[in-house]
């Protein structure tokens, strides 16, 4: 894909290249396998924004820049909000009805019955449910004006404007945009982040596999000391208390749920993998003197982008930064004043429950009485095929899950009504750090590290979101364990499903990990610290990132030397990875031991030559995940073997997938006394994963890292039946244990970048293109950028500027060019 601004002149061409080369003539006919009326998504080929937009809400100027981000200056709130709902439908229309599709179990009625199933988990939780009384306590605040300008001005695109190729192709029009359906959007990305049910494969594989085995293989603490507060640093209000560490915990055994059950609801969890890079240094360590705060969120991958950038200026606010299409604020940005940015904790804040339920399945055991369920039928439109009903079941603690005569009781904090979004709007409205620990406070899920600095010097983290405290008899335990409901054990005091909660049973907010001032602090997901006052959770990631982020802050302090942001979009390129330092020299060691010679030979009972020549590839190497390293390549097939060849016979041996493999680091840290080595030593599997790795590679015909760790897997969701919507495949760096973070086989990675100097200059840079629209020039002009990490500027504070009449006019913010759209209310 490229940025020819011909698009629009070759839809046909386009479509011809993306079928496998069909006729022009025929190209037509793709269009009409999605839908009969495809004369639409001809049409669509030509969307520009007009030069004038009728708004209810009042004046406000927008100028979209070089890089297709939106200034939107206006003197009301409502007015700017209704500029940028309109902006967002036309640039991510599809991605917004996509999304709220599926989370209110509507995606069936859009595409057929191949996502039946995803529409039944979606109805049977609630979310949408939960977003509407979420909408009934935001509506209350400051945030709710803006919330509902901005659906105004959706749907006032969603009437002006044509629709995108996507719902051509797909053959469905968006219904009206509500705010309920953006507080749906903050459902969404809670779930992402914390959408957890590890409790019940634990469970699983302690009953297969022994509860011995299971603690050994899935710890809860990882043995490394990378964690991301060392106890020593400054909190509220107990600079000179003992704290106090919460209680160890014991690994509790547990009858496992249905194996059956617990792979499909496994199968709408958090992608694997989800996480995020962020670091603070103090200006003590700048050039400037003025703090620097970078960051790069680790999520899903496509096209377009997950995140949406914009820049709003009111009396208000002005912010810039990113925000998912559907969310009217700007998540992780920067104002005039501050910076903010958010990483996953990996918090427990979902439980499941078993109960005691009688015959008719009508009725569950609960504080010693039967009481019924609630119940409501709810119907699943199906295009193409058989309309299907779903039985919702709900209990004291939330959503009841039933699926082939198996149930479990779900819990989770995103259940009832919460104040992120009331969070996140007092974020951009705040003008120093007093106001942004304030907005810490309303942060209720999902449960993240919030990194935070200013231009008066102030920085802070701090793991925000709720946090629920556990009791069985009386005593806090931990949440990682299948609970009895039926006996009331570990449910959360104060929480209301479905509706709004007092929160009384859950971690007070200056108990919670947090760091006021750090002098320099970053955060990776790893272990928030080792002595917590309270149970947080176990599903922390490896600390490979985390301990290198560290480690080159650590030496940049220790130089005394002051970094600027160079250094800061530097380390955000860092490709070493910390597995292949564990890994690689036992490795080779294994082959020399094994008889490995010149590579030109194979050596009788020996190593084969082409293994050979992999590790000679291997020597000398410095762990860099460089496209056009070949030693890289020939790790990261190497790994995947190796772990298969350890763990495969086990896992295989009790009908466990591959899904439920230790991580990486429980890999690279077992002995070779462990059973996993018994019939092989752990010297001969390494041997064998090369073996296996030099095959496929030669196979496969790739010759570097580049070949084979492409952006191939970054794809639309409607790519495969329409491949031109796809972007490039293109090499690229990383793994998802480097700092420049990227997964090619599960399309997880840097889903945006920033480095900020509060209250100065920023740059970022979005992995595609702001627009999604396919026939824009912003649909991938950031791509190749994105892989090089060549971040742009992001101006802060420049685009408004007040005018003859009090007129505001946005700025560039880009390189001067763009499209101008003027907002006009009735009384222009």
């Amino acid at each position: 894909m490229t940025n020819d601004t011909t698009r629009r002149a070759v839809l046909a061409a386009a479509l011809a290249a993306g079928t496998g080369g069909i006729a022009v003539s025929a190209a037509s006919d793709l269009l009409d396998s999605f839908a009969p009326l495809s004369g639409d998504a001809w049409a669509a080929a030509d969307r520009s924004l007009p030069e004038t937009v009728e708004s209810p809400h009042g004046d406000a100027d927008v100028r979209v820049d070089g890089y297709g981000v939106p200034h939107v200056a206006a003197d009301d709130e409502r007015a700017a909000y209704f500029a940028v709902g309109y902006l967002q439908a036309f640039d991510r229309l599809f991605a917004m009805d996509l999304q709220r599709r599926v989370m209110r179990g509507r995606l069936s009625e859009a595409v057929g019955a191949s996502t039946v199933e995803s529409d039944e988990f979606h109805l049977a939780m609630g979310f949408a449910e939960a977003a509407e009384a979420t909408w009934d306590l935001v509506s209350e605040t400051p945030a709710g004006p803006p919330i509902e300008a901005f659906a105004d001005g959706v749907n006032a695109a969603i009437e002006a404007e044509p629709l995108p190729v996507e719902f051509a192709l797909v053959g469905h029009e968006p219904r009206p945009w509500t705010p309920v359906d953006s507080m749906l959007m903050e459902k969404q990305i809670s779930w992402t982040l914390t959408g957890d049910f590890s409790e019940l494969r634990r469970a699983i594989v302690a009953d297969r596999l022994g509860e011995g085995r299971a603690a050994d293989l899935f710890p809860r603490r990882l043995d490394h000391d990378a964690t991301i507060l060392d106890g020593d640093e400054r909190q509220l209000g107990d600079d000179d208390a003992e704290r106090d560490a919460a209680p160890r915990q014991e690994q509790v055994a547990a009858d496992p749920v249905d194996a059956d059950l617990t792979t499909w609801l496994s199968g709408f969890e958090s992608p694997t993998g989800v996480g995020s890079n962020s670091w603070v240094v103090s200006g003590d360590h700048t050039a400037s003197g003025t703090p620097i705060l970078a960051y790069d969120p680790h999520l899903s991958l496509s096209a377009p982008p997950l995140w949406y950038e914009q820049h709003v200026e009111t009396p208000e606010r002005s912010v810039r930064g990113a925000t998912f299409p559907g969310v009217p604020f700007v998540i992780a940005g920067a104002n005039d004043r501050g910076t903010w940015s958010f990483t996953n904790v990996g918090a427990d804040v979902l439980d499941c429950y078993r109960y005691d339920i009688d015959e008719a399945g009508e009725r569950y055991r609960y504080d010693g009485e039967w009481r019924e369920f609630e119940t409501e039928t709810r119907a699943i439109p199906v295009s193409g095929g058989e309309d299907r009903e779903i039985e919702v079941k709900r209990t004291v603690h939330g959503p009841l899950i039933e699926r082939e005569g198996r149930q479990v009781g779900v819990a989770w904090t995103g259940h009832t009504a919460t104040r992120t979004t009331v969070a996140i709007d007092e974020l951009g409205r705040s003008e120093g750090f007093d106001d942004a620990l304030a907005a810490a406070r309303s942060f209720d899920l999902p449960t993240q590290n919030l990194v935070y600095a200013d231009a008066d010097g102030r920085t802070m983290y701090y793991a925000t979101g709720k946090l629920p405290i556990r009791e069985i008899d009386g005593e806090a335990v931990a949440g990682d364990r299948i609970f009895d409901g039926s006996a009331g054990e570990g449910e959360w005091s104060g929480f209301e499903p479905f509706g709004r909660s007092s929160w009384d049973g859950f971690v007070p907010f200056e108990e919670k990990p947090h760091a006021i001032d750090p002098d320099v602090l970053s955060t990776a997901n790893q272990r928030v610290t080792d002595d917590p006052r309270h149970y947080v959770g176990v599903a922390y990631a490896t600390p490979y990132r985390g301990v290198r982020i560290a480690d080159r802050l650590g030496d940049a302090v220790e130089s005394e030397g002051p970094t600027d942001p160079a250094f800061h979009r530097d380390l955000q390129r860092d490709v070493r990875d910390g597995r292949a330092a564990q890994l690689v020299p036992d490795l080779l060691a294994a082959v020399e031991a094994a008889g490995g010679g010149e590579a030109e030979s194979d050596a009788d009972g020996g190593v084969s030559g082409p293994a050979v020549s992999a590790a000679e590839a291997l020597d000398g190497w410095e762990y860099r995940m460089d496209r056009e390293s070949r030693a890289a390549l020939v790790f990261a097939r190497w790994l995947d073997r190796f772990r298969r060849l350890a763990f495969g016979p086990a896992f295989d041996g009790v009908d466990l997938d591959e899904t439920y493999h230790p991580n990486d680091w429980v890999l690279a840290t077992l002995s070779g006394d462990d059973p996993v080595f018994a019939e092989r030593s752990r010297a001969e599997t390494m041997v064998a994963a090369l073996e296996e790795a030099a095959a496929e590679i030669r196979e496969a015909g790739w010759e570097t890292y580049g070949d084979w760790n492409t952006t191939r897997s970054v794809t639309h969701p409607l790519g495969g039946e329409a491949p031109f919507l796809n972007y490039e495949a293109l090499p690229a760096d990383g793994s998802r244990a480097t700092v420049m973070n990227y997964r090619v086989d599960s399309a997880v990675g840097s889903s945006w970048r920033m480095v900020v100097r509060p209250g100065t200059d920023a740059t970022a840079v979005i992995p595609g293109g702001n627009s999604g629209d396919y026939f824009s020039e912003h649909y991938d002009d950031q791509l190749r950028a994105w892989l090089e990490n060549d971040q742009k500027p992001m101006s802060l504070g420049e685009g408004p500027s007040a005018g003859e009449g009090g007129d505001r006019t946005a700025g560039d913010g880009g390189d001067g060019t763009g499209e101008t759209v003027a907002f006009r209310g009735d009384s222009s």
